[in-house]
């Protein structure tokens, strides 16, 4: 069984399922299963490209002590960074996308290995804890300065 820690993720995600029972019985049937969930309830999810969403990442990381939430694809393309509800109806920016009210989108079970499509950079810990939509600007802004800077833009 998952740790405390696990068990707090897993609460915090199911929480906004339109059914968090069945939810979570879905999980624990299929522990490396993923799951559908709605956007916009607790958090909003924005979408970087993986070479982009990777050094914001390392930025970001040196910023705070433990950021929030972040997803990748399998192979890494994309990388989901959790956010407060409403920042994907208001975020401007050329290639990230936004799932927020209206969307749903796709969630591993936290604290377990990865087996499908999606998993877990930096998991839930189950208190809520977001990362801040105005210090990931700022984390991708210096990832693409570093970028240009490297090839010579």
């Amino acid at each position: 069984m998952a740790g405390a820690g696990a068990e707090a993720a897993l609460d915090w995600l199911a929480s906004v399922a339109p059914d968090p029972d069945a939810c979570r019985g879905e999980w624990e049937r299929n522990p490396p299963g993923i799951a559908l969930l709605p956007a916009g309830r607790r958090w909003d999810v924005l979408i970087l490209p993986g070479e982009l969403g990777h050094p914001t990442l390392d930025v970001l990381t040196r910023l705070v002590d433990r950021p929030g939430p972040v997803l990748s694809d399998l192979g890494e393309a994309r990388m989901g960074f959790f956010v407060p509800p409403g920042t994907a109806a208001r975020w401007v920016g050329t290639g990230v996308r936004g799932a927020g009210q209206g969307t749903w989108i796709v969630v591993p079970y936290p604290g377990r290995e990865a087996a499908g499509a999606v998993r877990w950079l930096i998991p839930p810990d189950g208190s809520g804890t977001l990362n801040d939509a105005t210090l990931l600007e700022f984390a991708m802004h210096e990832a693409a300065a570093v970028r240009a800077g490297i090839r010579g833009d």
